[in-house]
């Protein structure tokens, strides 16, 4: 007979106590450390307060440096300033073109004076060139989709407005996808390049929006042609990363076939790889896009009109309706060019030869395009209804809605501050004075250890001095509010995301309805939450966190759902027949399976929630978004592109800490 005992052996024990010790025993001593700081914190008041002799001037010095190259700064036979309107002067050209072939028609003279001297295109033309593009890159029932989003645009009055938009993306985005291909391209073919462009895309891409808004207003001015510049720069960093990842993973067979057929490095490039790579560039076309129309309202605050700058006059006037409307606009031209590219993008590409018989206009499409166009331009005089919707057929839901939530705040404002107050008093209040009490050099030291106990030396030393860079230019306070606003708004997004995406991941039905609400969040545009919640709620931090987890929730709901759907069915098969019931299986099996996937949803809902915030200072909150927003409205470049970077540095140190976990829990579980 054998008998078996549960005691460990002494050398497992021992191990267990070694390998406990050597997990926890760093962060005790760090924690030891911290409450010792409080203990003789009247000795040392520089670890809780940043002292400001202390603090770089780096915002001074980049403004004295803007001001040197802007206004002294001369290279060979020009000045850095005659090159910016040299810019300005190129750019206005196509951008004019585009304007007055949508717009306003092609003028002849200037202002009140000018006349028109041939018409813009019409608006059945324009929307019949767009359902019969529709039609060539997919079926009827993409042809079907745009059509209902063009006729939205004329139906509910927001048509001048959208043309006026439109004009700007025609020109914003080929420029956009132009520059990146290169920058791709170069980075690609030189790696020490791509090694200096990759953390300049990072800072980039988690740069406040604002930011980018205070150097090109001071360089280029108040007006479209600076606009454009902006949303073109931010626009860009996808196409980049997008062609330097489809190149690299363009098959070694294809090039081998290439160099065996004699390809030069030119050919190589434009005749093998670039059309091997065309998935995947297309995605980057379509991020371009998708950027381009979510620049519109802020690129309004620089001079570009349309239906961002409706959009941003109804937030001014808590006109709801009227901005809901124009909302909806910009987010119904997103989903028809995001369908049109994503089908063109799978389509597959036309038979050598058959090119050139589009040029030739035996192409159907084409000639269907054309002969509307110039149909509508010679029954445009006598039938003016083709030409412009007329006034008299639109519609609006504004007062209805602004009616709707004025009912709202006299039936329910007892209750809505009620809850306001709450929450404000029990949960927000202590936490933001909790951060703002901490020491400095404390929260340096557990994001360094952080750091190192994820991925070594290496990245504690980069996460500690980016919190570190925050401290030495003055921005600690600032930093510890957005802290306080993007961590509760984080925290409610992720238990309001984290279960709907689960459910939704278990049933079936209910996915395909929750996929339909996310994709409108994502493309409703970030100021269309500011009004409902300022009309609801007033200004202050409540408001501009309601707003924030409204805006950031879609990343939670959609990895969680991905993170559950992607467990391999054999796992839950030997879970079911090892005797787990619906529960046992969520939270022994699926979740800890799922985990990884879902804390990189909940690092997504972070960078989403970072970029909200900076919007939301225009309701009031006093946080590194503010100070942005303050420096764009005075026009001060160091001010505000150093607040701009300390956020991007929370959003990189965020994303550094959560992906190498997320990968780590991976390979521990077998996922990787």
């Amino acid at each position: 007979m054998t008998f078996t005992t549960s005691l460990r052996h002494p050398d497992e024990a021992d191990s267990a106590l070694g390998t406990w010790f050597k997990t926890y025993a760093p962060w005790l001593l760090l924690f030891s450390l911290v409450g010792l700081l409080y203990g003789i914190a009247e000795y040392i008041p520089w670890a809780f307060k940043y002292p400001r002799e202390w603090v770089i001037p780096l915002r001074f010095w980049i403004s004295d440096a803007v001001k040197w190259l802007y206004n002294d700064a001369t290279f060979g036979l020009f000045t850095f300033k005659e090159f910016t309107r040299g810019v300005s002067w190129v750019l206005e050209w196509p951008l004019t073109l585009a304007k007055s072939l949508l717009s306003t028609g092609f003028l002849q003279g200037q202002g009140s004076d000018a006349v028109v001297v041939w018409p813009r295109l019409a608006w059945v033309a324009l929307t019949a060139c767009a359902v019969v593009v529709a039609l060539a890159v997919a079926d009827i029932g993409l042809a079907l989709l745009v059509a209902a989003c063009f006729l939205y645009l004329a139906v509910f009055g927001q048509w001048e407005s959208a043309m006026v938009t439109s004009s700007s993306i025609v020109i914003a985005v080929p420029l956009g996808v132009a520059g990146g291909l290169a920058l791709g391209i170069a980075a690609h073919r030189h790696p020490i390049f791509e090694k200096i462009l990759t953390p300049v895309l990072d800072l980039m891409q988690t740069v406040p929006v604002f930011a980018y808004l205070v150097p090109i207003l001071v360089l280029f001015g108040f007006n479209p042609v600076a606009a454009m510049i902006a949303t073109i720069i931010y626009a860009m960093p996808p196409m980049v990363r997008n062609t330097m990842l489809a190149l690299h993973r363009v098959p070694a067979e294809i090039v081998d076939f290439g160099h065996m057929a004699g390809c030069s490095k030119r050919q190589m490039l434009w005749k093998v790889m670039v059309p091997s790579a065309r998935g995947g560039l297309m995605v980057g076309v379509n991020q371009v896009i998708m950027l381009s129309l979510n620049m519109v309202i802020i690129a309004s605050m620089i001079g570009a009109g349309g239906l961002g700058r409706d959009v941003l006059t109804a937030l001014r006037r808590l006109n709801f309706g009227a901005g809901l409307e124009a909302s909806i606009a910009i987010t119904l031209i997103a989903i028809a060019l995001d369908r049109v590219s994503h089908a063109f993008a799978h389509k597959p590409p036309p038979v050598h030869g058959k090119n050139a018989r589009i040029f030739l206009g035996s192409n159907p499409y084409l000639s269907i395009a054309l002969l509307t166009i110039a149909g509508t331009w010679a029954l445009g005089p006598v039938l003016p209804a083709i030409q412009t919707y007329p006034e008299n057929w639109q519609v609006t839901t504004g007062p209805m809605v602004n009616d709707l939530m004025q009912w709202l705040n006299v039936n329910f404002f007892d209750t809505i501050e009620a809850v306001k107050s709450w929450l404000l008093i029990n949960a927000m209040i202590p936490f933001k004075r909790f951060l703002l009490s901490l020491p400095w050099i404390a929260l340096v030291a557990v994001v360094a250890l952080s750091g190192y106990r994820l991925g070594g030396a290496k990245l504690a030393v980069l996460v500690s001095c980016l919190v570190t860079f925050i401290a030495v230019t003055g921005q600690w306070p600032k930093a510890m509010v957005t802290l306080y606003l993007v961590g509760i708004s984080v925290f409610i997004a992720s238990i309001i995301g984290i279960p709907i995406g689960i459910w939704s991941a278990r049933h079936e039905r209910a996915d395909r309805v929750v996929k339909v609400i996310i994709d409108t969040l994502q493309t409703l545009p970030a100021f269309a939450y500011l009004m409902p919640v300022v009309m609801l709620f007033r200004v202050g931090d409540f408001s501009a966190m309601l707003a924030v987890i409204a805006y950031s929730l879609a990343p939670a709901i959609r990895y969680s759902n991905l993170g559950i759907r992607q467990i391999d069915p054999a796992l839950i098969e030997a879970a079911t027949a090892a005797g787990c019931n619906r529960r046992q299986l969520l939270w022994k099996v699926q979740l800890p399976l799922a985990l990884p996937e879902i804390m990189l949803g909940v690092n997504q809902t972070i960078m989403l929630a970072l970029s909200m915030l900076v919007i939301t200072a225009l309701v009031g909150t006093r946080d590194l978004g503010q100070e942005v927003y303050i420096a764009l409205t005075k026009a001060d470049i160091g001010r505000g592109l150093v607040a701009g970077i300390c956020v991007a540095f929370i959003a990189m140190t965020a994303d550094r800490l959560i992906s190498p976990w997320s990968v780590r829990r991976k390979k521990l579980l077998g996922l990787e």
